[in-house]
């Protein structure tokens, strides 16, 4: 079947904050096909495939990956080529949707493990090629890639090249990882797609709205193929789903936040953050960054009112504020803006800068109008696809660029320098 034709079923199916502004005139460039990625032509059903790895914990790594038949859910991995001096075994699922069936998916977690050190990994020594993955460095300077709404297009694949080239420790993604939107084999074909990046250095995710995938009474579970193909750390933040959690990782501790779950005063999500936030420990994670999908702050004419941000914000921002959260990632709106420190509306030096970047590479609509004026808190944002670069430097300072896909060719567009909410003590002196 055809990609055109999976798409087909699937329309069937669904019956330092604050600096200058930088402006300059910019035309975003037309969209580009849709990708689908096949097996390749030399595998066989118990080829593994859709490798990618994510954080476990202070020194441990989750490898994912898809055999269609069954293979030992085991790792054999060392940190020279070809010689594999230790080995763990995991577990096996599959899940079903609809007339579709997975593969077996498998989930090995290794460790424990060496920071900034580079671990060569294969599943069935002599018979499956070697690949290898780097662990994040102990303490700083560590450096994130950042980009949220993926999708797969041949815009997504430029992005992912630039990506490729910025030698990060950690890839964020802050939610529409894939649009496959109930086609399922649209998430075998991603998971090829980033294979070659995700098989290589971690992976962080949460779920948007394009990870649902619900159908009234014939499939009313959201989120069962996200949660299959995607494990991400939540028990060992103490949390009890998928869809939201934390990792602490070279003094940076990162909460993952859903959007697309209950968050009202009361539910588990808001609970499980009151709780996860008294446990930063600034002295050990001085810089707390948190990612949400529908962003609380847009200017964009795109995606304005919807609960998931107007209501999630009036929930939860108070907590972050007063935790001294220092970013706040977000994507949906499939453009890129920046603001400044601001909270309820206002400016404040001592609030999260929020930036968007539901920029990489998405099949949906472009997102190419603003409102205007300007709000005075938005002090950059562009229509253009692109990913962005966090390199946190020390525990005071970090750089945050953005990177437009200009054609091919990866253009720093935005640039600043960020100060650590915890090394300012304006924000820290106790209220009387």
């Amino acid at each position: 079947m055809s990609f055109p034709e999976f798409r087909l079923l699937a329309m069937v199916a669904i019956v330092f904050a604050g600096a200058m502004e930088i402006s300059h005139a910019y035309d975003r460039p037309p969209p580009r096909e849709d990708l689908f990625v096949s097996l390749a032509e030399d595998a066989d059903s118990t080829t593994p495939q859709q490798i990618h790895v994510s954080l476990v914990g202070e020194d441990r790594m989750r490898i994912s990956w898809i055999t269609d038949e069954h293979t030992p859910a085991m790792v054999n991995y060392g940190t020279s080529p070809g010689k594999y001096e230790r080995s763990a075994n995991g577990t096996i699922s599959s899940y079903e949707y609809i007339t579709y069936t997975s593969g077996e998916i498998h989930d090995v977690v290794i460790g424990p493990l060496d920071p900034n050190t580079m671990y060569y990994y294969s599943f069935t020594p002599g018979s499956t090629p070697e690949y290898s993955l780097k662990t994040p460095p102990a303490q700083f300077p560590i450096k994130f890639a950042i980009s949220g709404d993926l999708g797969q297009t041949e815009w997504t694949k430029t992005t992912l090249e630039h990506i490729s080239q910025a030698n990060y420790d950690v890839f964020l993604l802050p939610g529409d990882l894939c649009y496959a939107d109930m086609v399922q084999p649209i998430w075998d074909s991603f998971g090829r797609l980033v294979e070659p990046l995700a098989s290589k250095r971690p992976w962080m995710v949460t779920q948007g709205n394009h990870e649902m995938e619900i159908i009234p009474a014939t499939h009313p579970t959201p989120f069962t193929s996200y949660n299959a193909r995607w494990h991400m750390p939540f028990e060992e933040s103490g949390s009890t789903s998928n869809l939201y959690y934390s990792f602490e990782v070279s003094g940076v501790h990162v909460i993952m936040l859903g959007s697309y779950t209950d968050f009202g005063p009361g539910s588990n999500q808001y609970r499980w953050l009151e709780s996860d936030l008294k446990k930063v420990d600034r002295s050990k994670t001085p810089w707390l960054i948190v990612i949400i999908h529908a962003p609380w702050y847009n200017s964009n004419v795109d995606h304005q009112g919807e609960k998931q941000s107007v209501d999630m914000k009036k929930s939860m921002e108070g907590l972050l504020y007063e935790a001294r959260v220092d970013v706040v990632f977000a994507g949906h709106v499939h453009a890129y803006e920046r603001f400044i420190r601001v909270y309820n509306q206002n400016s404040d030096d001592c609030a999260p800068v929020h930036i968007t970047i539901g920029d990489g590479g998405n099949r949906g609509h472009s997102a190419g109008k603003y409102k205007e004026p300007q709000p005075t808190i938005s002090v950059f944002r562009e229509v253009s696809f692109g990913h962005g670069r966090l390199e946190i430097v020390n525990s005071s300072y970090a750089k945050w660029s953005w990177h437009r896909n200009d054609d091919d060719i990866s253009v720093q567009s935005d640039s600043i320098w960020l100060k650590n909410l915890a090394s300012d003590q304006a924000c820290n002196k106790l209220e009387t």
